[in-house]
């Protein structure tokens, strides 16, 4: 008798699409609780810090208004939109049209998959970042294009390296995704390389997409890809309040770029959902109107997170590039681990119920790296450390032991 699984194949589309990371590593992590293991999970970015109090404030007193509850409009209030406009005005530098250039989104995440969804179908190709979000790598392959990875290397600072994809041809190829800051490694947003991306978008009729959920997090001058001349006409930016304004679970990003790129993504993405929650809009209206003080004070408490998530690496003797921005630290796992980001993972999961996350799921370049989030209190890294001292010895193939 056939299971159901064979009397329902699934789409094609779904072919080498695999479950998110982290949606089995948690289940992985879950049961290992159940059976007793008090599992310290430094591997996943989701900001354990709550918004400002201003922020609920504007949830809970809107949501107490009986209209607040009905449909809403598919592209957001419009004080939704001007608020972003205003935002990236004072903190980017950048005029956005609210009118037609901002397009709020419930998550970034979600904008992925609209934009590959608009753009790319069967025949087409998309340039992906390796390593990065994998996101980015899912969202082509569902829309039926072909993923072209392009190689990022600590040894060029994980920017892109413009002569190989200058020789590459790119008649098929319609989307570039980049995200600077980036993540997994940290490396900041530079002015010239956006500068460099728009110039290669424009001369290969490439759409350079953005993603920049993590510009204020360690850094006090965030930057866009939409402030270089001319890069709305080649250029769409993502963003988000997930990680700044510690709003991660209320799925509240936007999409910023040309009035006709954004009217096709609306397109998409009115046959999706039915608008954004309206207690939710009004609370991300007062998140982007909170002051400089607030990215300064979320930025200290990084900062000192940060310092002691370094020292936690290289007690494993992994060695970790400064100036790294973002919600997590990216180091590179030595030779007594065999440069397998996978294997020091297993390690210190198994051994010493310590969960960080191997490099090796964000492409074959991050195979030999691993990454700590540092969306934990500072008491978090000094329990680890207590877990692994002494230090680590080195080990056999066999037997892979850290203390």
């Amino acid at each position: 008798m056939n299971s159901k699984t064979d009397i329902f194949p699934t789409a094609r589309r779904l072919e080498g699409i695999q479950e998110y990371y982290f949606a089995s590593k948690l289940r992985e992590i879950g049961q290992r609780k159940i059976e007793g293991h008090a599992v310290l999970n430094l591997g996943i970015g989701s900001p354990d810090l709550p918004p400002a109090p201003a922020v609920i404030e504007a949830l809970h007193q809107t949501a107490l208004l009986h209209t607040a509850h009905g449909y809403q409009a598919y592209s957001g209030i419009p004080a939704l939109r001007e608020a972003f406009s205003q935002w990236y005005a004072r903190h980017y530098d950048v005029a956005l049209d609210p009118n037609g250039e901002i397009l709020p989104l419930l998550g970034s995440k979600e904008g992925i998959k609209h934009i590959a969804m608009t753009y790319l179908e069967a025949g087409d190709v998309a340039l992906v970042p390796d390593p990065g979000y994998p996101a980015y790598r899912a969202a082509t392959l569902l829309a039926g294009a072909k993923v072209l990875p392009y190689s990022l290397t600590e040894l060029n600072g994980w920017y892109p390296d413009f002569t190989p994809l200058e020789k590459m041809d790119h008649t098929l190829t319609k989307i570039m995704w980049v995200n600077y800051p980036h993540m997994p490694s940290g490396a900041p947003a530079s002015q010239e390389v956006f500068e460099h991306l728009i110039d290669f978008g424009k001369r290969h009729n490439i759409l350079i997409v953005n993603d920049n959920p993590y510009s204020f997090i360690l850094n006090d001058a965030p930057k866009s890809i939409l402030s270089v001349s001319g890069a709305k006409d080649i250029a769409l930016e993502l963003n988000s309040l997930s990680k700044a304004q510690n709003m991660a679970g209320w799925r509240v990003g936007m999409l910023a770029g040309a009035a006709e790129n954004i009217q096709n993504v609306l397109r998409y993405k009115s046959n999706l959902d039915s608008g954004m929650f309206l207690a939710v809009q009004m609370a991300a209206i007062a998140a982007l109107n909170l002051p400089k003080e607030w990215y300064q004070s979320l930025n200290e408490t990084y900062a000192r997170r940060q310092k002691t998530a370094i020292k936690l690496l290289k007690h494993l003797g992994c060695a970790v590039a400064p100036g790294q921005q973002g919600l997590f630290v990216w180091g590179k796992v030595p030779a007594q681990y065999d440069h397998d980001g996978y294997r020091l993972s297993d390690a210190l999961l198994y051994q010493h119920d310590l969960f960080l996350t191997p490099g090796g799921i964000f492409g074959q370049n991050g195979t030999s790296y691993i990454r700590i989030s540092l969306c934990a209190e500072e008491s978090a890294f000094e329990t680890a450390l207590t877990r692994l001292k002494p230090a680590p010895k080195k080990h056999n193939q066999a037997a892979l032991t850290i203390a």
